[in-house]
């Protein structure tokens, strides 16, 4: 067997595992047991009809941050001035994207929850890593923003949330994928009020 490794010299890129194959859980043992739980309690709600339209359209309309582009776009109609808030808003999500679909995930090569029957409704597949969730990210800060000087923050928020959360029905994503992205969407929205405030 040596010789064999002498012949075959192992490959440098071979020591750079992904961080889920080398270190586990991004989170740890907490965050493992936390994906498991939700997934177990959540598992009953799936396959139901109503809630899967409602999850899979939202998820689907979370793609390329398609709701909150146009979200953004219908406050720029309808508001004085409002075109500044939609620059804004596209500028943020360019930047969110960049940022965590890009920089971000490649830190965490994390596999998607496995997924063996077949879906009820067509769902693009993504290839980046699964954790955190863009998705997720997306929506929280594009909330954040769109809330600011608004009546309708709850519905803003609770829009925010059935994106997020539809990546857990659907199995797109483990529970702390959406937390985690959650959280830097909140972040970097409350970043992009203090620098880009708006007038």
């Amino acid at each position: 067997m040596a010789e064999v490794h002498q012949m075959f010299p192992a490959d440098p890129a071979d020591e750079f595992e992904p961080v889920e194959s080398s270190v586990g859980h991004p989170l740890g043992p907490v965050g493992d047991a936390l994906d498991k739980a939700v997934d177990r309690l959540w598992e009953p709600l799936r396959g139901n009809p109503t809630l899967d339209r409602v999850f899979y359209t939202a998820s689907e309309l979370g793609d390329f941050s398609l709701l909150w582009h146009i979200a953004g776009l219908s406050q720029g109609l309808t508001r004085r001035n409002g075109h500044r808030s939609t620059v804004r808003l596209a500028l943020a999500l360019g930047a969110e994207s960049a940022l965590v679909n890009g920089a971000i995930k490649s830190m965490f090569h994390r596999e998607r929850p496995v997924h063996e029957e077949e879906r009820p409704h067509n769902l693009r597949q993504p290839l980046t890593s699964s954790f955190p969730s863009g998705h997720a990210s997306a929506a929280f800060m594009a909330a954040t923003l769109l809330s600011e000087r608004s009546k309708t923050k709850p519905l803003w928020f609770g829009a925010a949330a059935v994106v997020a959360v539809s990546r857990l029905h659907v199995r797109i994503h483990h529970a702390s994928d959406v937390l985690v992205g959650a959280g830097i969407g909140l972040t970097l929205g409350k970043i992009i009020k203090t620098l880009m405030p708006r007038r």
